[in-house]
């Protein structure tokens, strides 16, 4: 009898096909379970690497992503993970399965795409791959950077009474998303209805006025190397960090659950851009739900020891949203008005039954 992968979904299948891999090689100083594995080769550097897959269909809609933007997002994720570790990305390797729908062209705009991603961050493309596909585009890209030795920040080093910190804002790239989606689904209709040629002139193309922020959160992601700067400078060093790519709730339960500890974030203090509100409100969803479940955001979670509260308070744009507790009390959100709920990783997981 066959188990469906859905009932594990993708952080459990990684744990049941991993938990017993054992490596053998002295220079493997970190291996799989966090946002980077470490690689020991040097005395004065670690090596950081990680890959993500990208599949059209699931990761992103070329009905309204442009290729070039699809470059530029898909080194974007990539780097986020080197800087999840404290680390600065130095190349990456790019493969993709082509279907014969893509021409050179089209090839050019998705580079043209990837190179202002990687001059923007100072990093190199060294290689990679390109196959064919009979389903569509996919894109594997393996980032390779470094950290000072002995620096790297892991998801499993938080400590009671850590503050916990987080960058920019939240929830506004998967509002971008929802609009998209919505403006898909109605352009798609005026079409299917038009019965003359006429009509089918006559349809027009989105507006998206206003609402600008939403779609360059969702479609031109920006990985914070400014960030990492900012904390060196400062002399702080994270317990824990991760990017938050799966949405805020996901990540913070990843991180209590390896330092096996507990947290308490206060919803008055998430990061919300107006835009999002107001796109929340138009389409009846709970702001704050969009806020800790959305994902996409690619911005910094991170905890620090509570004698750096004065340090983290002068950091642009990090936010302090709550503190590290006991294991034993659990992950809660304590509402505005005072209610505690627990947290639920309900955020993006692939292969997970939907």
């Amino acid at each position: 009898m066959s188990t469906e992968i859905s009932t594990l979904g993708e952080f459990g299948l990684i744990k049941h096909l991993t938990e017993h891999i054992e490596t053998i090689n002295p220079e493997t100083s970190y291996g799989i379970g966090d946002d980077c594995a470490v690689l020991n080769y040097s005395n004065e550097k670690d090596l950081l690497v990680t890959t993500d897959l990208l599949m059209e269909g699931v990761h992103f809609d070329l009905t309204y992503m442009p290729l070039k933007h699809l470059g530029y997002k898909a080194a974007m994720v990539n780097l986020s993970d080197i800087y999840a570790m404290g680390g600065m990305p130095k190349q990456i390797t790019v493969s993709l399965a082509l279907s014969k729908r893509f021409s050179v062209e089209d090839m050019e705009d998705f580079y043209a795409g990837l190179r202002l991603a990687c001059d923007a961050h100072q990093v190199d493309i060294v290689g990679g791959d390109t196959t064919s596909s009979r389903t569509g585009l996919a894109i594997s890209i393996t980032a390779i950077g470094e950290v000072e030795k002995g620096k790297a920040i892991y998801r499993n080093g938080a400590k009671e009474t850590d503050l916990i910190c987080v960058t920019g804002d939240l929830g506004a790239a998967y509002m971008g998303f929802q609009l998209l989606e919505r403006e898909k689904e109605v352009y798609y209709n005026q079409i299917e209805t038009a019965k003359t040629d006429a009509e089918r002139m006559a349809i027009s193309q989105p507006d998206f006025s206003g609402r600008e922020y939403l779609l360059e959160r969702q479609m031109k992601p920006e990985a914070r190397r400014d960030i990492i700067l900012q904390l060196r400078e400062a002399g702080i060093q994270p317990t824990s960090m991760m990017d938050i790519s799966d949405g805020l709730s996901s990540e913070l339960i990843h991180i209590c659950t390896q330092s096996h500890c507990g947290c308490r974030i206060y919803e008055e203090r998430i990061p919300i851009d107006y835009q999002t509100a107001v796109m929340a409100e138009e389409m009846n969803m709970n702001l704050t739900t969009a806020a800790l479940n959305g994902g996409e955001d690619y911005e910094l979670l991170f905890t620090v020891p509570i004698a750096d509260h004065d340090k983290v308070e002068q950091l642009k744009d990090v936010k302090l949203i709550g503190h590290i507790t006991k294991e034993s009390l659990g992950c809660a959100l304590i509402t505005r008005d005072s209610a505690e709920f627990t947290l639920k990783a309900q955020g993006w997981e692939a292969l997970k039954e939907k």
